[in-house]
């Protein structure tokens, strides 16, 4: 069996006459004139009206990005989407000079959440960097106690995150 291509016409059993808008290795993606879009397995039963003779990509969008990500995660320190607490959700931070006469600035909660999420991914990164180096392991150890020092000075911030597993951590005291 031949795949169709992008633009190939079809009249389904079900949902009736449509045009192929997108393929992937198991599916065709199909915009019915009476139904909308609708997905069918590509062995499903129609009949083909016109054939499209461009070629088709068996894998899809989908398939690409995912393997994307995976990559990423796994070379990069790419870490899982961290949720901002609801109650920041559009929320703005509002910073004021203590000097008169000069103009504050206004920054999206958002935009300020996402940059102390990279910050934190950056440095375990670093921590992995570290701990995978031909440095002496006394010289890790002190770059450790750095990190975790690090992240003893960004808990503040862990007022912004919804989920108590994503806080910043540092010592612990005695």
């Amino acid at each position: 069996m031949k795949l169709l291509g992008i633009g190939s016409r079809i009249n389904h059993k079900e949902y009736g006459k449509g045009v192929v808008t997108n393929v992937s290795n198991t599916e065709y993606w199909v915009t019915f004139i009476d139904t909308g879009l609708e997905t069918i397995t590509i062995n499903s039963e129609f009949e083909v009206i016109e054939a499209a003779e461009n070629e088709v990509d068996t894998v899809s969008f989908y398939d690409v990005e995912q393997s994307l990500l995976s990559i990423l995660k796994k070379w990069n320190g790419l870490s899982e989407p961290v949720a901002i607490g609801d109650k920041w959700k559009g929320g703005n931070m509002k910073l004021v000079p203590g000097q008169v006469g000069i103009l504050g600035k206004d920054v999206p909660i958002d935009v300020f959440f996402h940059k102390i999420v990279m910050l934190r991914d950056r440095l375990r990164v670093m921590e992995q960097k570290i701990n995978s180096s031909k440095l002496e392991e006394i010289e890790k150890v002190e770059l450790q106690q750095y990190i975790t020092r690090i992240y003893g000075s960004l808990t503040t911030f862990n007022v912004l995150f919804k989920s108590q597993s994503d806080y910043f951590v540092g010592e612990k005291t005695k």
